[in-house]
């Protein structure tokens, strides 16, 4: 029996973590509040490297913030900041690393001013999925006008690494933004 080989979208290029991730979580509209706060703090650590580094270390990044419990984060001090800078298993960028607390705390604010993130967030894009038919990997844009007022937006409010780029890699991977390509078995899926 031949079996055809899924079309994907380009970017997962065969690594295993990759086309798992691609499969199974990118694109998909996201409504928790704590992926939503998983997928800040990962999104601003990749800034300035690939994804499949940050897919490597989601495990440990996920030991090493307390499985992105908001409230857990928030309450970091000195002390733990100290632990984390040593913790070979995470990106060790200071600024990345204090920035996931300052985040921490800023997602708290929004939660009590909206109730939850997720309404915030969603708001970006009229609370649905803007679907996109994008027929290669080259169309696909880095920051679109709907990334420039979260980013805005979401510094106005203290969060750090959300600049328009980081804050459209969220949107696609949250599902805001439908940016498989139109070959790609998950476009119709995610819909």
């Amino acid at each position: 029996m031949h079996t055809q080989e899924l079309i994907r979208c380009g970017w997962p290029s065969g690594r295993e973590l990759d086309t798992i991730y691609h499969d199974l979580e990118w694109g998909v509209p996201l409504h928790d509040d704590r992926k939503h706060f998983e997928f800040i703090i990962l999104d601003g650590f990749q800034a300035g490297l690939s994804w499949a580094t940050i897919l490597k270390k989601r495990e440990n990044f996920r030991l090493a913030f307390d499985d992105f419990d908001v409230v857990k984060v928030a309450k970091y001090g000195e002390e733990k900041l100290v632990d984390l800078m040593q913790d070979v298993g995470i990106i060790r960028n200071k600024l990345k690393v204090h920035s996931a607390v300052t985040n921490a705390r800023a997602f708290i604010e929004v939660q009590k001013e909206f109730g939850s993130f997720d309404k915030y967030i969603w708001q970006f894009t009229g609370g649905k999925t803007i679907v996109n038919s994008w027929k290669t990997m080259k169309d696909i844009p880095a920051l679109t006008p709907e990334s420039d007022a979260m980013s805005k937006d979401l510094l106005k409010r203290g969060f750090k690494f959300v600049g328009s780029t980081i804050c459209y890699a969220y949107m696609q991977a949250a599902g805001m933004v439908n940016d498989h390509l139109v070959g790609c078995f998950r476009y119709d899926e995610v819909q």
